[in-house]
């Protein structure tokens, strides 16, 4: 009985670590990782390790999807900005900097 416990919880274990690296959001991976998470810590558990069970759950469960999830969300809020090179910041693309460049130009009577 205690082998095909543990034949399931692997293979549920396998399934959700595949799962984790199948999605390609990241948000969506964080909660799988939670679910592989939860499975690792059913294996930890039908093998007789509950500390590692129980820590298990602590982290890999709870504290790295949360901040996975976190930086994720920082991330997504953070504005397009980068370096032009000349001293300044641009935003968007090298087209539409170069468009307000001759506008610009324009303007100036160039």
């Amino acid at each position: 009985m205690d082998d095909v416990l543990i034949v399931i919880t692997l293979l549920l274990v396998a399934a959700s670590a595949t799962a984790a690296v199948a999605v390609r959001d990241p948000v969506r991976q964080a909660l799988v990782l939670s679910l592989l998470g939860l499975t690792l810590a059913a294996l930890f558990t039908v093998l007789q390790a509950p500390d590692v069970a129980l820590s298990q759950l602590a982290v890999g469960t709870a504290l790295t999807p949360l901040l996975l999830t976190l930086a994720v969300r920082k991330v997504h809020r953070r504005p397009h900005t980068r370096d032009d090179g000349r001293g300044g910041e641009t935003t968007g693309s090298t087209e539409s900097a170069g468009a307000i460049e001759s506008a610009a130009a324009k303007e100036r009577g160039e």
